[in-house]
């Protein structure tokens, strides 16, 4: 959505079919971190980077981001027991749990991690592929 890879494609139709994005407050540090990996790997130019990161602050502004972080910690600790996930993946999917009110059944996590799209999908969720 904000650096065209190969799934930019893919993202844009998840993006057109559903206009009300919910994010966890960490996620743009996340992807602010795949920014300057992508540019200390000489995959991404520093010009093309900071575009990228006015248009995910503009992104954010419009998306509802779960903020209560006790919460969604002591969710992620729950789910880090039960999934083989990374501590930023439980804590994006402990958000999303947050935010679906414990009850993720017909809701959709859209994702391209294939860890976090299994571990979501056990807790209830749809993740469209």
């Amino acid at each position: 959505m904000l650096v065209r890879q190969k799934s930019s494609p893919l993202a844009e139709v998840w993006v057109s079919e559903d206009a009300g994005m919910t994010v966890w407050t960490l996620t743009s540090v996340e992807v602010l971190s795949a920014f300057r990996r992508l540019v200390r790997e000489q995959g991404l130019e520093e010009e093309r980077a900071l575009i990228a990161e006015r248009r995910l602050d503009e992104l954010v502004r419009t998306c509802h981001v779960v903020v209560d972080v006790p919460a969604v910690k002591r969710l992620a600790s729950r789910l880090l027991r039960f999934h083989p996930l990374r501590a930023f993946d439980a804590l994006q999917l402990g958000a999303a749990l947050l935010w679906a009110e414990g009850h993720p059944e017909g809701r959709t996590l859209h994702t391209l991690d294939t860890r976090l799209g299994s571990a979501a999908e056990r807790e209830g969720f749809v993740v469209p592929r």
